[in-house]
């Protein structure tokens, strides 16, 4: 198991900003952070990550925390995979205890997939690169593709033998399980009972995760065998999806997000050639047809994608179908062809970087002008294939979610194909319908199966729970302003001369959070709210014992559902700055101008709603028994309501009630 200390440096050392960094493109908004959320499909920005604070919030999942929980929920890490993670992001060493035999037992199946699979990578990697078979076959055509020593180790290269068990073997005597190597894709177990490698003499490319994990592998034969694929990919499994996952984008997300770009290729060698290059901000869809999941993957490091295609790349047609696809998601799209006879690999491999970057500057062009360009070679003269080349065009063009982009690239689309562009909007606007009344007609079926529920729902008017948002309110000063100390006016009193008492104002000063215990424990207020109160009773302790408040600190205390709400309350504070009021002339008002107040009228609301809620039941206790003598009750009114009225002068205000 991983030390206490280890997990303390690591909290200590990771900063939210950096490791959200690597996986989400973030923007300045104000003294927060703002991106797309990394776990929905949302086009305008409410993910926020509040550096003062080192936490984090997507307001479109519910998802919040800090570095941490954000590495579990992206990753779907367990807690010691994250810290993991994170110590060897910031070269932290990791401090082992002793496990003992029930904390090996509880490891879970995902991580001992991805175990084996890390193992396999190490076994590949060293077979390359210290076995004469491995040298003679593997490293041999590796550094006939002009790859380094120092690339092979990056990207984990390495060489299956050819024999038909030799990881199998290692990988059971090293004490991994056949269930897991059979899961993960690298064993086939015969129905016999016997046992085979999937890979066998091939040069190995391991697949890794946005976070370096080793997901799966793609071989590649060397050999002319006829039967065997030139290419093989490890199977599905519960840890690799290859529809989600692109080749390379581990090495390439800092490069993408740094130079907001992203050069999209078809195979490995491509990416790491174009990466040792110089040029690394470039993934793969590694041979599959480019999914959403993987133009979403890019998405969430940069709004920008240049396809590169081989000069005499078959089927180039049906190749550049991936850029609807990427336009569908709102992305910019340009795409860079080589001249014939080269591919991204080739082309890389001769020219030095500086000439390699012109290039791809220079020749990198609007899909717009590529689709025409390629696609005029096709229709020359023929009136009947450039008008399906230019409904082609608008097509794409339609799928274009931004209106004021559609309308540019039809002004562009109508210079190029020299057609009017009140032609083009009109085939533009039948496109656009057709889609709409797809759309409507797969909302309405999927309507119907709701019917049921949504009669049900009709008529039913939404209720604040106030008390709930009251309570809420509480945690939300404490955390924000706990340990501020702020003038207060108290009320006392006090007896005149005549012997009368009087009340009277005083101003002292507490820390917030002392005069919210201290207020609470007058009325003898306990937080209704479960999940409040637990909040409450640790925030409390946390400022009675540590020297001061640090939310990443308080964070580690808590239990994942505890943290989660804090987090919520916290960034919900920050949301506003999402909206831009300012650039919209709206200022708001910051409660940090007038804490005391603040504070004062809350916890005045919460009083006036408890007693409020008192006399209601009051009320109702003397409406059942009207025969009864309830002159009783009928004064505890009367006092709760002159107490009702203390508080809405206090407030300086007339309070409807709730």
């Amino acid at each position: 198991m991983i030390s206490q200390n280890t997990i303390d440096t690591v909290f200590e050392t990771a900063r939210v900003e950096e490791v959200i960094g690597d996986f989400v493109q973030l923007k300045r908004a104000g003294s927060n952070l703002k991106g797309l959320s990394p776990f929905s499909d949302e086009k305008s920005p409410s993910f926020m990550v509040s550096p003062v604070k080192q936490i984090w919030k997507d307001f479109s999942s519910g998802k919040g925390g800090n570095a941490v929980t954000f590495v579990m929920e992206h990753e779907h890490f367990s807690f010691p995979e994250a810290i993991r993670y994170l110590a060897k992001k910031y070269n932290i060493e990791i401090e082992e205890t002793v496990q003992t035999n029930e904390d090996i037992a509880q490891a879970n199946e995902k991580e001992s997939m991805y175990l084996v699979s890390e193992f396999a990578q190490k076994f590949f990697q060293s077979t390359l690169l210290n076995t004469d078979e491995g040298k003679a076959i593997g490293l041999s055509y590796f550094k006939e593709r002009g790859f380094s020593q120092e690339t092979i180790k990056k990207f984990g290269l390495g060489y299956s033998p050819e024999t038909w068990d030799a990881l199998t073997k290692e990988a059971l005597d090293q004490g991994y399980k056949l269930e897991y190597l059979e899961k993960v894709g690298l064993t086939i177990v015969r129905e016999d009972g016997g046992h085979l490698d999937r890979f066998k003499g091939r040069v190995m490319f391991p697949i890794q995760s946005m976070s370096g994990r080793v997901l799966g592998f793609g071989g590649r034969i060397l050999t002319n065998e006829k039967k065997a694929a030139k290419y093989l990919n490890s199977p599905e499994s519960d840890i690799y999806h290859k529809s989600k996952v692109l080749y390379g984008i581990y090495h390439a997300k800092q490069a993408i997000a740094k130079q907001d770009n992203c050069y999209l290729c078809e195979g490995y060698t491509d990416v790491i050639q174009m990466h040792q290059a110089g040029i690394e901000s470039v993934v793969s869809s590694s041979g599959t047809a480019l999914t959403t999941d993987q133009i979403r993957l890019i998405n969430r490091l940069t709004k920008n994608i240049t396809v590169l295609f081989d000069g005499d790349a078959a089927g180039l047609r049906a190749s550049i179908r991936g850029i609807d696809l990427i336009l569908e998601e709102g992305m910019n799209v340009k795409v860079c062809t080589f001249p014939d006879g080269e591919d991204p690999d080739s082309f890389a491999r001769k020219t030095p970087y500086d000439e390699l970057l012109r290039y791809l500057n220079e020749n990198a062009m609007d899909f717009i002008q590529f689709k025409a360009s390629l696609l005029m070679k096709e229709a020359k003269n023929d009136p009947i294939k450039k008008a399906d080349l230019i409904r082609d065009m608008v097509s794409s063009i339609s799928k274009i979610p931004d209106r004021i982009k559609r309308e540019i690239y039809i002004q562009e689309c109508s210079r190029i194909m020299d057609i009017s562009e009140e032609v083009l909007f009109n085939t533009l606007a039948q496109l656009l319908q057709k889609d709409i009344s797809e759309a409507l007609k797969k909302n309405k079926q999927e309507q119907k199966a709701f019917e049921v529920h949504k009669t049900e729902e009709i008529g039913v008017k939404t209720k604040v729970d106030v008390l709930y948002e009251l309570e809420r309110k509480i945690i939300e000063i404490l955390l924000l302003y706990g340990n501020v100390e702020e003038d207060f006016e108290d009320y006392v009193f006090k007896a005149t001369p005549e012997g009368e008492l009087k009340e009277e104002k005083e101003i002292n000063r507490y820390k917030v959070y002392q005069r919210i215990y201290l207020s609470l424990q007058e009325d003898e207020v306990e937080l209704a709210n479960p999940v409040f109160r637990e909040i409450y009773n640790t925030i409390i302790n946390h400022f009675n014992t540590a020297e001061k408040f640090e939310v990443e600190h308080y964070l580690m205390m808590l239990s994942p559902e505890l943290a989660q709400e804090v987090t919520t309350i916290l960034m919900n504070d920050e949301k506003a700055t999402l909206h831009n009021w300012e650039a919209q002339q709206i200022f708001v008002k910051q409660k940090e101008q007038t804490i005391s107040q603040y504070v004062t009228e809350t916890i005045l609301t919460l009083r006036w709603y408890l007693v409020n809620r008192i006399i209601e039941e009051i009320k109702t206790s003397i409406s059942r028994e009207m025969d009864a003598d309830n002159s009783e009750n009928l004064s505890l009114v009367m006092d709760y309501s002159k107490l009702i009225s203390n508080f809405s002068s206090k407030l300086g205000r007339v309070m409807s009630r709730y």
